[in-house]
């Protein structure tokens, strides 16, 4: 069951150049993170990626997902999301990506693209909220 996100840390989805440690499930079970821009729709998590890439494969067989989130001005404060991807679409992923890099880089357009690559957003909903600060 979705929950909704605390408004006292929207900011760290919004606005802030807070990155997210996105958690995801190996095949063997143990888990594996990855540093990632992050964004909210106003329902659900959003994390853009490349298909063929370790947490693509995890999501795919496992969706189920953690997110941490620390506030870059104030270290102790966070915020922790547990939940699951509902939707993973390569549909709007680049102009997804290009939106987080004018939020994170403050450039128009993605600058890491590699030949080839297809871009994908994943739709995370929020099952729980954990926060601190």
């Amino acid at each position: 069951m979705a929950e909704q996100l605390p408004e006292k840390y929207a900011d760290l989805l919004d606005n802030k150049k807070a990155f997210a440690n996105l958690g995801t499930l190996n095949r063997d079970g143990s888990p594996q993170v990855t540093p990632v821009w992050v964004d909210y729709d106003g329902k659900h998590v959003r994390v853009n990626s490349a298909r063929g890439r370790q947490k693509d494969k995890n999501i795919a067989r496992d969706p189920r997902v953690s997110l941490s989130i620390q506030d870059p001005e104030n270290p102790y404060r966070y915020l922790e999301i547990r939940g699951k991807v509902v939707e993973a679409t390569e549909k709007g992923a680049d102009d997804h990506i290009n939106s987080l890099a004018k939020k994170y880089l403050g450039k128009d357009v993605y600058p890491f693209r590699q030949p080839g690559e297809k871009r994908v957003i994943y739709k995370i909903e929020p099952h729980k909220f954990s926060a601190m600060g």
